[in-house]
């Protein structure tokens, strides 16, 4: 689905992304990790339109996205969450939802005045919806809280929500639980693993939790210093002595050899 071709990003002189290749299957639920630094959120930003790169090449489906912003790619299916979850604290967990989909009828001067009904009933689908992604996630009990009151962990299915109010071909999640308690981590990732199996979604993981990367991701890509070192699966990528010295340390790998 997405192919990243020899992809750079530089801020100045340092290369955040350094000649990153790499496919992300359709279908698949794809684990990114690596140490701090590696260009991991970088390259969800180039890939996602927040930043624009300083070379290389991104397809979508074998169509060039490279550089398109955020709000062309949301139409196109590409959607991203972030680290530290960006809801609406003074709204409720509802309304956060129904807000998402693009070119709503109540957005528009004209149909404020002349199309009230088609604003109520768009209003009255987005809210079931809305209500129907809430019990998928099994936060329905939040719907009229203050988005900005919940816990760091239900902002974070919150997040995940707003990919099942509009089509999402791809989600990219980055560090989905950090700050998160290991329940509500495990619920997130029975939503991930739902939303991949019964309604077709394509994710792709940053995470520095390897439980969590293990029992969610095939395959799992490596980076460091802005390039991809390794893919494969996690035994794969853990067995890998370049990642071993790049990511685990060595200590570990030391350790590996006296287990040995």
């Amino acid at each position: 689905m997405i192919r990243v071709e020899n992809l750079h990003k530089q801020f100045g002189g340092f290369r955040a992304v350094d000649g990153a290749t790499l496919e992300i299957a359709s279908g698949s639920i794809t684990g990114l990790i690596g140490p701090n630094g590696a260009g991991k959120t970088t390259l969800f930003n180039v890939i996602a339109g927040v930043h624009s790169p300083s070379g290389g090449k991104v397809t979508l489906d074998g169509e060039d996205i490279t550089g398109l912003p955020p709000h062309e790619l949301f139409h196109k299916g590409v959607l991203r969450t972030f680290q530290i979850a960006h809801e609406y604290g003074s709204m409720s967990c509802r309304e956060n939802l129904m807000m998402v989909p693009a070119d709503q009828s109540g957005e528009t001067l004209w149909n404020t005045w002349f199309g009230r009904k088609r604003i109520a009933d768009e209003e009255r689908a987005l809210r079931a919806k809305a209500d129907e992604v809430l019990e998928f996630l099994t936060i329905e009990h939040l719907a009229d809280h203050k988005a900005g009151q919940v816990s760091g962990g239900q902002k974070k299915l919150l997040e995940l929500g707003r990919t099942m109010m509009v089509d999402a071909k791809i989600v990219f999640l980055d560090e989905v639980g950090a700050g998160v308690n290991r329940t509500l981590l495990n619920t997130i990732g029975d939503a991930i693993i739902r939303l991949n199996k019964e309604r077709g979604y394509t994710f792709v993981v940053i995470e520095h939790d390897m439980d969590f990367i293990g029992r969610l991701c095939d395959p799992v890509i490596c980076m460091a210093e802005g390039k991809v070192l390794a893919e494969g699966t996690l035994s794969e990528i853990k067995a890998n002595e370049q990642v071993i010295e790049a990511y685990l340390g060595t200590g570990l790998k030391n350790k590996q050899k006296e287990e040995a």
